[in-house]
């Protein structure tokens, strides 16, 4: 069997590579989290390096095809999806949402400005990038549009696994900024697919993913919800019954899925879906920890180490080149801090929890890299401005821990608010 599966993908033995990418995944993973750590940097940084330095960035493309060849990356590629899923699934059950209910106004108002502000000024930055960076026969609208958009992604998968790595989860100020990630995050997706209809000339398509996205929130919110509660009331266990688990995993499953159809992300129904399960429940302790050590250790790095194989940062040469590529980093920071941090103020938060918050906001990864694929699908983007922007996201998720650190966001949100 295992001769004709080689035979069948071009003398390639799939399953062979796939377990040897994992594995040097996982051990490279390991070893740069633990070099991170010593660094101050979140552990997720040195998950996001393995996928970089396993590629052709560093490796170059025949080395890169010789660890992961073009026939095994479809299957990789299915594992990281399925990690990343389920691990914004275990995020969800973990979510405290009595805080941000209470502040669901400013909530709100701070993931929308978080939005608007970079969009707004990766838009003006497309007119000068237009002459020089644009593919040929694409029209300034489409051009910047996509710009605006790429600039105005959070990485809600990285900017959880921040959260995690440095103990602010579970804070106040973490539930806020998954809150508003996930807000921000969703209105990004629903942008990007209009920006997308515009680019194929069928903004009616975009429109009814915004339409759809709000209809299955509120299914979500006003009927599935208080289903679940009911049906967990009395199963507070810490091993729930194998049926209640099995139910359980189909919605999520069907949750992923009803998103993915509407054109949003298969990740966000998964994140949804747990956030819907009462946090205190068994069935939320029992999953929690259930999958923290398979999915953290194992199927979440995939999921970067996947995106990373696919980038090349080595395209950026010449000092203009480098030149624009700063600008960009500027742009986007100034964007995502600038406009989160007025928001958050104008909320009443304190400066420091306000500027925390804004330099979550500014945590973009590889997330941005799924946005940039579509972008390079459509031909939108150049792919010397596609580098550019994947290091635009690299470093503004570097910049994020320091950040943090300096800032020092007292520990209880707006406690020192005016």
């Amino acid at each position: 069997m295992d001769a004709a599966a080689a035979a069948a993908g071009g003398g390639v033995d799939t399953l062979a590579h796939l377990l040897a990418t994992l594995a040097a995944v996982v051990g490279l993973g390991w070893i740069l989290a633990r070099l991170c750590a010593r660094l101050g940097q979140p552990p997720v940084i040195g998950e996001v390096l393995a996928g970089i330095l396993l590629g052709p960035s560093l490796l170059g493309q025949a080395n890169a095809a010789r660890l992961l060849p073009p026939q095994v990356a479809p299957q990789l590629g299915a594992v990281a999806q399925l990690g990343v899923i389920l691990y914004l699934f275990t995020i969800g059950l973990g979510m405290h949402g009595d805080a941000v209910r209470r502040r669901a106004g400013a909530t709100i108002a701070i993931a929308q400005a978080g939005i608007v502000t970079p969009f707004l000024l990766g838009a003006a930055l497309a007119v000068p990038l237009f002459p020089r960076l644009a593919p040929a026969g694409v029209a300034i609208i489409p051009f910047a549009l996509f710009l605006g958009t790429a600039m105005a992604i959070t990485a809600f998968p990285v900017l959880a696994r921040i959260l995690a790595d440095t103990g602010l989860t579970r804070t106040p100020l973490g539930g806020l900024a998954l809150a508003a990630a996930a807000i921000a995050d969703v209105s990004a997706w629903c942008l990007l697919a209009v920006v997308t209809g515009i680019a194929k000339a069928e903004v009616g398509a975009g429109v009814l993913v915004v339409v759809g996205a709000a209809v299955y929130l509120g299914v979500l919110l006003g009927a599935v919800r208080p289903l679940l509660a009911r049906a967990l009331a009395g199963d507070e266990g810490d091993t729930p019954a194998r049926g209640v688990m099995a139910l359980v995993f189909m919605g999520l499953l069907l949750s992923a899925l009803a998103t993915q159809a509407i054109g949003i992300h298969a990740l966000f129904g998964a994140f949804l879906f747990g956030a819907v399960i009462p946090h205190d429940s068994g069935v939320a302790r029992a999953l929690g920890r259930a999958l923290e050590a398979p999915v953290g250790i194992l199927l979440l790095p995939a999921f970067f180490a996947f995106t990373g194989m696919r980038t090349r940062i080595d395209l950026i040469s010449g000092a203009e080149e480098w030149m624009l590529c700063a600008a960009i980093v500027v742009v986007a920071t100034a964007g995502k801090f600038g406009g989160t941090f007025l928001a958050a103020r104008l909320s009443g938060m304190a400066p420091r929890d306000a500027a925390g918050l804004g330099a979550l906001m500014n945590t973009r990864g590889l997330m941005e890299l799924i946005v940039l694929n579509v972008g390079l699908d459509l031909g939108v983007i150049s792919p010397t401005l596609f580098s550019m922007l994947v290091l635009m996201a690299l470093v503004t998720t570097f910049a994020t821990a320091p950040l943090l650190k300096a800032i020092r966001p007292s520990p209880t949100l707006g406690a020192d608010a005016a």
